[in-house]
């Protein structure tokens, strides 16, 4: 009988490390069911946790090390609705992130800033990912040299300006350091600006931005303290229902706190929906400096610069 017991013992596994645990570190092989669970116990590790498809109401605050998301299945890992600390379902303050793969939809809080991914502290990498019909996509940064790549992603029904008296955007980024977005797709923006954008660099580069189903939007990229950087082969497309039509990019229209001299915007296509008859400005510079702008490729209506 004694024997029989210890043999239970010995094979029972805990509940951490049972292998239908959706929360898997990739390390260890250790599984949990809740993701801050997971992420709790890498501590201040490097690790990648694998996440099992499926729809979960999980959230996580990530306090250190460094840590991969990633989907077990692009685009079949959803996070529906829950967030931690009212801000995000991923809220991030380790020493970097990872995020591959993970679809973020339906994030609302009382603030109007609910976000798939809160960023805070360390350099964030997002790719593979969806953010939809959310307050915010991503949000975030600090004022330390924060580098923050988003590849391969759709941001799409993102975005308000009526639940709050600020509005909020699709990506909305201020820190001291780089943002770089390449080949991802913006849509169907529910208000604010699509990109907004408060750093010092930016790498803005093979992205679409479609606002023909936009609503109450504004800006497709708004830099409102200036930068330097590139903003090329990009597609823009400006929908008929504005708040602000005026610029497709505008640089420094907030302050001047970031030099934009030399800012290369060149390479892009812009034009107007199917019906419009305003005349906005593909680049509207406040900025004082004077920018690279090159050859670009503009619709009818479309004016290439201005200055205010």
């Amino acid at each position: 009988m004694r024997h029989a017991v210890l043999l239970a013992l010995l094979f029972a596994a805990p509940a951490a490390s049972q292998t239908s645990a959706p929360f898997t570190i990739a390390e260890t092989g250790e599984g949990y069911s809740h993701l801050d669970d997971a992420v709790t116990a890498i501590r201040d590790r490097t690790a990648t946790i694998l996440i099992a498809p499926g729809t979960y109401r999980d959230c996580t605050v990530q306090t250190g090390g460094r840590i991969t998301y990633k989907a077990a299945e692009a685009g079949k890992v959803i996070f529906d609705g829950g967030t931690c600390e009212g801000k995000a379902a991923f809220v991030l303050r380790g020493s970097g992130s990872v995020v591959d793969g993970i679809v973020f939809r339906n994030m609302r809080v009382d603030d109007g800033n609910g976000a798939g991914i809160r960023t805070e502290i360390g350099d964030l990498v997002v790719r593979n990912s969806m953010f939809l019909d959310s307050q915010e996509g991503i949000l975030g940064g600090n004022p330390s040299n924060q580098k923050i790549t988003i590849d391969h992603s759709t941001f799409s029904g993102l975005g308000q300006c009526d639940e709050t008296p600020d509005c909020a955007h699709g990506i909305y980024l201020g820190l001291g350091g780089t943002v770089t977005i390449t080949n991802s797709r913006f849509e169907r923006g529910r208000g604010g600006h699509y990109v907004k954008v408060r750093a010092p660099q930016v790498v803005i580069t093979d992205n679409s931005f479609d606002d023909t189903q936009g609503r109450k939007t504004n800006y497709m990229i708004d830099l409102p303290e200036g930068a330097r950087g590139i903003i090329t082969r990009n597609t823009f497309v400006q929908g008929r229902d504005k708040e602000n039509w005026t610029g497709f990019v505008v640089v420094a229209a907030e302050k001047r706190t970031f030099s934009s001299a030399g800012l290369k915007i060149e390479g892009n296509s812009a034009s107007l929906a199917p019906g419009e008859t305003r005349s906005p400005a593909f680049v509207a510079n406040l900025s004082g400096d004077t920018l690279a702008v090159g050859a670009n490729t503009l619709g009818k209506g479309v004016r290439m610069y201005e200055t205010r």
